[in-house]
């Protein structure tokens, strides 16, 4: 989904964030092997040394990285959800069509989720570690027991669950992230009310929201430009204290991930195709190769969404009108990939934490990753403030994140290809149920 960005000297930023991964997790590995004292016995002063350095001076510039990417989630989360659906305004006036294409966003990005949360419940990968390092993982991560406990706590009543949603000030809620959920409503619902009046009466806000959306994305494209550093030292952090284990766990999280974009869009994307459009695996795959090559290798819906209405228009014989209506609102709001990914992610995350999440959470894991899908921003590392959202939703450390990140913008080029595909598998669905013929 993010757009991949090159970095000065010919290097791209994804290349140098996973050697940045690699360089942290390879020095963190070998002081760890070389000094790191057996279990129960006294640490030498040099791996004394090594813990000072990793906690004192390497640990705050990671931290320092994370904070610039958290900084900017609230605006974000805010603008991008209230222009989302105010953007609905203009879809229902076209009436069927319209609604159609919205149960199709929503069915698919919930079936996605609901895919990567089962495999990560069936794999298990965040629990492939020892009790012992485990539980120092968790007493690394200890920055946010307390909500952890308030969470638990809420998820005893759901009822008082509900009513806490609400907010009873906004702009408090906006200050703080245990609130966040508060800020989401509050944001729907002024999205769907200004639907409800003349565009005139909120052009000024939606330009303004516009501006401060666009201003907050240049913001996390600068962060970004840190990432390889971040990461590096973050890594380093962790895997010095951990050791190898850690670098398993985030082999394990690659693998679980990957393999539920391509099984998704191995079975249910072709499946859907199959079902919804009546055609085959060969025909699809052979019209829309051009597309997954461009999804791959750019890395962005929004680039590859004219690759995406030629293939249906030219390929296929979709409608202009369709595929004019269907891939720009697709390339916004309908987010396969990115869903599955995020719920893979937080449920990882949960598990290496040792958070045991409820089925309660994990519904609410399930929409919230719908709803942040949504919102992610197309440049690179655009869905991780948002995913740090949900994180903190069901009582997990957001710096977990640092395990994920060095691999990030390999799942990244895999989850658009969902993304993407599923769109035009949309448009050939409407297109036939409108009565048009495909092109064998």
């Amino acid at each position: 989904m993010e757009a991949p960005t090159e970095a000065r000297g010919g290097m791209s930023l994804p290349t140098k964030i996973l050697l940045g991964l690699i360089l942290g997790g390879a020095v963190g590995i070998t002081l760890n092997v070389m000094f790191a004292p057996a279990l129960g016995a006294e640490a030498s002063p040099t791996y004394v040394a090594v813990e000072w350095w990793a906690d004192q001076i390497i640990k705050p510039f990671g931290d320092l990285f994370l904070r610039l990417l958290f900084m900017v989630v609230v605006p974000v989360v805010f603008c991008s959800l209230f222009l989302g659906v105010a953007g609905i305004g203009s879809v229902q006036k076209i009436g069927r069509l319209g609604s159609r294409t919205l149960l199709w966003f929503l069915g698919t990005t919930s079936l996605a989720v609901l895919l990567g949360l089962t495999l990560v419940r069936t794999i298990e990968p965040g629990k492939r570690m020892s009790p012992e390092v485990a539980a120092q993982v968790k007493e690394q991560y200890l920055t946010v027991a307390k909500a952890k406990v308030e969470q638990s706590e809420q998820a005893k009543n759901w009822l008082q669950m509900v009513v806490d949603i609400v907010p009873e000030n906004v702009v408090g809620t906006a200050s703080t992230n245990k609130g966040i959920l508060g800020l989401i409503l509050f944001a729907l619902l002024l999205g769907m009310a200004s639907t409800r009046l003349p565009p005139d009466r909120t052009q000024v806000m939606r330009e303004l929201l516009e501006s401060l959306y666009e201003l907050c994305i240049k913001i996390l494209g600068w962060a970004m430009q840190l990432a390889p550093y971040g990461v590096a030292c973050l890594i380093f952090h962790a895997t010095s204290k951990l050791g190898l284990p850690v670098m398993k766990l985030v082999g394990w999280y690659f693998v679980t991930a990957m393999g539920g974009l391509i099984l998704y869009q191995l079975v249910f994307v072709t499946g859907l195709a199959w079902f919804f459009a009546g055609l085959s695996p060969a025909r699809f795959y052979r019209g829309c190769r051009t597309l997954i090559v461009t999804a791959f290798s750019t890395s962005s819906s929004n680039a590859t969404m004219p690759t995406t209405i030629r293939t249906a228009v030219d390929e296929f014989g979709v409608p202009r009108e369709i595929a004019g209506f269907v891939m720009p609102l697709g390339a916004t709001m309908n987010m396969n990939g990115t869903a599955l990914f995020e719920g893979v992610s937080v449920l990882f995350l949960a598990q290496v934490y040792g958070a045991g999440l409820g089925i309660g959470q994990q519904v609410m894991v399930l929409g919230m990753a719908v709803l942040t899908a949504i919102g992610a921003a197309g440049v690179p590392g655009g869905s991780i403030p948002l995913l740090a959202v949900v994180l903190l939703q069901v009582g997990v450390p957001p710096e977990l994140l640092a395990l994920i990140l060095g691999v990030d913008r390999l799942v990244d080029m895999a989850r658009t290809i969902p993304n993407v595909t599923s769109d035009l598998t949309c448009s050939l669905w409407l297109a036939r149920r409108e009565g048009h013929a495909l092109k064998e």
